[in-house]
């Protein structure tokens, strides 16, 4: 068996994300270092951890310096349970250590997080229950188009979009995809048309939701211009980052168009300053970060931390393996 370690900053972490028998599962089915390693301690382990092979680790991983990594030389693959790898990976990468990342378990709550969004948009749920406040006002609320046949507009066709276009798959709705990366076969392959440019998304999609990475490219990449041209009474949900648009556009539209409905779970800054218009605008909800991996839901990615492992153990191709060509588009 392949000789284990887990390398994290915040112990508590490793604990909670590894769950539910996840740390037992590990020692199982590899000879498992039994300390929790850590930028703090890694040197008053050194004589044990020579023989590591691979690490398991999540939020909290430390980017490892050349003193570290040289008590580490017989490491040949690290096993994230979390998403962005970002932060660490390229020294590893470097050294030709393989990097697995866990964004493809983080991006199932995402990716059913913006389903249960959409699906409450098109039937004009937020905009309802705005103008639901009082008995004579139900016969006069707003009821929306439903979720038959209607336009769903998704930005970014990384690990989230296309899980969200599987789960989407189940509905009669048609779905355009903005994404300068996705080619037109992957898109015909998925079912999903491709559109050539940002408002044509914005102009067609009665929702419209964001899930492109947090890039220097995307950084501010949706404007007013955007907003000002979405139908009426349409959807804006952003789970994705607040960086990628302009804050202060989306409220001067917003406050100007009334019948429109914002969705964010992620701001820029996180969370909105004190006395932003975000928080008392009627037609903006604010929810705390809440669409990623929570709860219980954490031990998903350390299954596939494991599933990996078990795969590369074996010889296998990794599903979610990290490359530095892709460092540079991933969040």
């Amino acid at each position: 068996m392949k000789k284990t370690a887990f390398i994290c900053n915040n112990p508590d972490t490793i604990n909670r994300v590894y769950d539910k028998g996840r740390k037992e599962k590990i020692a199982e089915i590899s000879h498992l270092y039994p300390h929790i390693i850590t930028s703090e301690n890694i040197n008053q382990h050194k004589e044990r951890l020579k023989d590591v092979e691979a690490v398991f680790s999540t939020w909290g991983m430390p980017k490892l310096s050349d003193e570290q990594l040289n008590i580490l030389p017989g490491l040949k693959a690290v096993f994230y349970a979390a998403g962005s790898v970002k932060g660490f990976a390229g020294p590893l990468l470097d050294r030709n250590i393989i990097v697995m990342s866990g964004w493809g378990a983080n991006g199932v709550p995402v990716a059913e997080f913006a389903l249960a969004q959409i699906l409450l948009s098109n039937k004009g749920y937020f905009k309802n229950t705005r103008a639901h406040t009082s008995r004579e006002e139900r016969h006069h609320a707003y009821r929306g188009p439903g979720n038959f046949g209607e336009t769903v507009a998704i930005l970014g066709a990384g690990m989230i979009g296309k899980t969200l276009i599987k789960l989407l798959s189940n509905f009669v709705l048609d779905i355009i995809v903005w994404d300068p990366f996705l080619s037109p076969e992957d898109a015909d392959k998925m079912g999903v048309e491709k559109v050539s440019t940002l408002k044509e998304a914005f102009q067609r999609g009665f929702v419209v939701t964001n899930h492109l990475a947090n890039v220097p490219e995307t950084v501010g990449l949706i404007t007013g211009k955007h907003f000002s041209v979405m139908r009426p009474n349409a959807t804006f949900i952003n789970t994705g980052r607040g960086a990628t648009i302009v804050e202060k556009d989306l409220i001067s539209v917003f406050q100007e168009r009334e019948d429109l409905t914002a969705l964010l779970d992620v701001t820029y800054p996180e969370p909105p300053e004190e006395g932003s218009p975000l928080y008392t605008m009627p037609n903006v909800n604010l929810t705390s970060h809440i669409a990623g991996s929570m709860g219980a839901e954490v031990v998903r990615m350390a299954d596939y931390a494991i599933e990996e492992f078990q795969a590369w153990e074996q010889g296998k191709p990794l599903t979610y393996e990290v490359t530095h060509d892709m460092l540079a588009t991933m969040a």
